[in-house]
């Protein structure tokens, strides 16, 4: 093993090559923080249309594709964003992945619609992407619309909204109805393991054990429910050793709903990025982002959406659990992320590899979506720490929250609305946001407060 000392200056290089002993292991410990949360997105969205779980179901299949792709389409945008392309990428440590942000949508648009109702997200998706890569240009110039304020409130409007989810799955999935054992102590037991290991972990642990504190703990609910005879792998002999991505597998179809939803959400998830890359440079080097940087970083993350709609995946973004482990060991070579990378897309190639996943009971995953969605919702917390909370700002985040947390509770009193329109607003999210963003914007300060 080599004894070379790696200097403070090339650990803040984003073009040093560490030593490949200490590359793949960091680069491993990428995949490690974000593979689960990445490959989740596609089992809620499946599961939410109808044909995500029961391994008896025709469709199944395609669940089993959609995690696929996820794995490759994040390895694919991550190397945009470490090797970059022309103005594509900002060539800096960033890890891609499937995006949580996008779940409050994407559910009321696909719901029991089966596996059809993908043809409408793939065109989402794909108008939303290169929405979001328009907006390079500008994205440093949009920032004012976004202060902590909205940000921090829409954060902690996604976390809330996902908390239901995490819930029915920890009792046994959805539907509830016509499931005696919805709820059971079994499920629950299975559930609850997953989240003891998962706090003992990140609370006692240290370095790469605490950084995977999440998959540590799904693997020991995973093994419990095998003991509990929970799990079954029928499928994993079925699956394919290999396969590559099919051009539009689900159809593509534009529906100003999808279009609408997806792209509102584009500009929110750029800015995200926006934030994401600066805390890489804050966090690994000590300095403010570059303007080429924020902007190549845009463009990927856009460009990435779309090419994940053309293998019929969904929406991509920058992971910020990424950017903890960029600060926390202060490595910041882009070519470690790119290691990551190409780790996610040999796994993404092997249908086996999403079949064994698939194989997970709903309940483990559940344990580990109640901690992950509620990070998110603390991740908004946390944003929302830097308001100055005078009058003026307490009044534009209690109407926003009302006003999404109040529809998201009772769609009904949307009801003589038309279906688009509904599906919009009954989200939560976008009335927040939107609700938000307006108030901000023309909310006049007053003097005392100005002072």
């Amino acid at each position: 093993m080599s004894n070379e000392k790696i200097s403070a200056a090339q650990m803040r290089d984003p073009n040093y090559t560490p030593p490949m002993h200490l590359a793949i292991p960091l680069g491993i410990q990428h995949v490690l923080a974000m593979f689960i949360a990445n490959v989740t997105p596609a089992i809620i969205v499946a599961g939410a249309a109808g044909f995500g779980f029961g391994s008896n179901s025709p469709d199944f299949p395609n669940m089993i594709y959609m995690m696929q792709m996820c794995m490759l389409l994040a390895g694919v945008t991550t190397l945009l964003q470490t090797i970059g392309a022309g103005p594509v990428g900002a060539r800096l440590p960033i890890v891609q992945g499937t995006s949580f942000a996008f779940i409050p949508i994407l559910i009321p648009l696909v719901a029991g619609k089966g596996v059809e109702a993908m043809a409408m997200v793939t065109g989402g998706v794909l108008v939303g992407g290169l929405f979001q890569a328009a907006l390079a240009p500008f994205i440093g110039r949009l920032r004012f619309a976004l202060p902590p304020l909205v940000t921090g409130l829409i954060v902690l409007m996604i976390g809330l909204s996902l908390l239901k989810v995490g819930i029915q799955y920890a009792a046994g999935g959805v539907p509830a109805i016509g499931k005696p054992e919805f709820g059971s102590l079994e499920n629950w037991t299975v559930a609850g393991t997953v989240i003891v290991v998962t706090l003992g972990l990140k609370f006692y642990g240290k370095g790469m054990i605490s950084s995977a504190a999440i998959l540590i703990g799904l693997i020991a609910g995973y093994v419990l429910a095998y003991f509990m005879g929970m799990v079954n792998f029928g499928n994993v002999g079925r699956a394919a050793s290999f396969a590559l991505p099919q051009l539009f597998p689900f159809g593509i179809e534009f529906g100003a709903g999808a279009i609408i939803g997806i792209a509102l959400m584009s500009f929110i998830s750029a800015i995200e990025t926006v934030g994401d890359v600066s805390g890489i440079t804050k966090g690994g080097a000590d300095r403010e982002a570059t303007d080429t940087e924020i902007k190549g970083a845009t463009y990927a993350d856009g460009l990435g959406t779309a090419l994940s709609a053309l293998a019929g995946a969904l929406p991509n973004t920058s992971f910020s659990q990424n950017v903890g482990l960029i600060a926390m060991t202060r490595m910041m070579s882009r070519h470690v992320a790119t290691i990551g990378a190409i780790f996610l897309i040999v796994c993404g190639l092997i249908p086996k590899v999403g079949a064994l996943i698939s194989t997970v009971p709903i309940e483990v995953l559940g344990g580990g979506v109640i901690v992950m969605f509620g990070m998110v919702a603390s991740s908004g917390m946390k944003m929302l720490a830097d308001v100055d909370w005078n009058s003026r700002n307490m009044v534009i985040f209690a109407v926003s929250l009302s006003l999404g947390l109040g529809l998201m509770q009772v769609p009904e009193a949307l009801q003589h609305l038309d279906g688009t329109v509904k599906a919009l607003l009954t989200t939560g999210l976008l009335p927040a946001a939107v609700c938000a963003i307006v108030l901000n914007l023309f909310m006049p300060h007053s003097k005392k407060e100005e002072e």
